[in-house]
């Protein structure tokens, strides 16, 4: 036998296998009738992540560099909502424009673009500053290779998702995708989710909008994230609507190799 021969793997632990599978705090075991101490210890640590997302903000120079906020005209505007309390409090005032950010959209974006992109800090700036600017790259990247206008994108502040409704009435884009933080849980603060609408408008509800989410590291990659976004405008504007009638279509040619999307350099 040759000294490069193969050296027979051990086979995994069922218990390590288990949670080779899953973030989920399973077979965790316990000390008496608690929690063992190195448990109990992630836990706080993942509850104050959670916590933090919430109540941080987004700042476009930080978070998205100056010359990503340069090369896109990125800008920031606000909705109804005066403060990250009564933003948690009240979420019809996050679903409109500030009458001051209105304006400011209307003077500063193109309408009736092919793809508009809006930027939501939603419930975890966190996952915006983590997620969403490589995220901005790509989807420039393959929207623009598909000959696509592109609209202006914006952040908005203390942003619900029926935010799209307004986007939709000023801009009137094709197709509006909002990148927004979503709700942080124990397992990840970072998970950003990407609501898309076809030609959103006053009236619409959860049921005119489709929804990729878990977008981060540990679930929907970037590049995954990016092929399916550009995939799915594509189908909207093929049948002309979007919603609970609009099944997303996976090519898994595709995803098999998401690196083919690249951001723009």
């Amino acid at each position: 036998m040759s000294d490069s021969s193969p050296v027979p793997q051990e086979p995994l632990d069922p218990v390590e296998r288990a949670l080779a599978q899953t973030p989920a705090r399973v077979l965790a075991g316990r000390a008496g009738l608690g929690y063992r101490t190195s448990t109990w210890l992630r836990l706080r640590e993942d509850h104050a992540a959670a916590r933090d997302a919430v109540y941080a903000e987004v700042d476009l120079e930080r978070d998205f560099g100056a010359e990503r906020v340069t090369r896109f005209g990125l800008f920031g505007v606000e909705t109804q909502v005066t403060s990250k309390s009564e933003y948690l409090r009240r979420p019809d005032l996050g679903r409109k424009l500030s009458d001051a950010s209105r304006e400011r959209a209307r003077a500063e974006c193109p309408s009736k673009c092919d793809f508009q992109i809006v930027i939501g800090d939603g419930l975890s700036a966190t996952a915006v500053a983590t997620q969403a600017p490589e995220l901005l790259d790509r989807l420039h990247a393959t929207t623009t290779q598909r000959g696509w206008s592109f609209g202006r994108p914006f952040l908005v502040r203390h942003c619900r998702v029926g935010v799209m409704n307004d986007v939709g009435d000023l801009l009137a884009p094709v197709v509006v995708v909002l990148l927004i933080g979503e709700r942080p849980g124990l397992a990840t603060a970072e998970s950003l989710s990407a609501y898309m609408a076809f030609r959103p408008r006053g009236g619409h509800t959860d049921a005119d909008r489709n929804l990729i989410s878990n977008i981060h590291a540990r679930g929907v990659g970037l590049a995954e994230a990016a092929q399916r976004i550009a995939a799915l405008a594509e189908q909207f504007r093929a049948v002309g609507r979007s919603g609970v009638g609009v099944t997303e279509v996976l090519d898994a040619r595709a995803l098999s190799n998401p690196a083919s999307i690249s951001g723009s350099t």
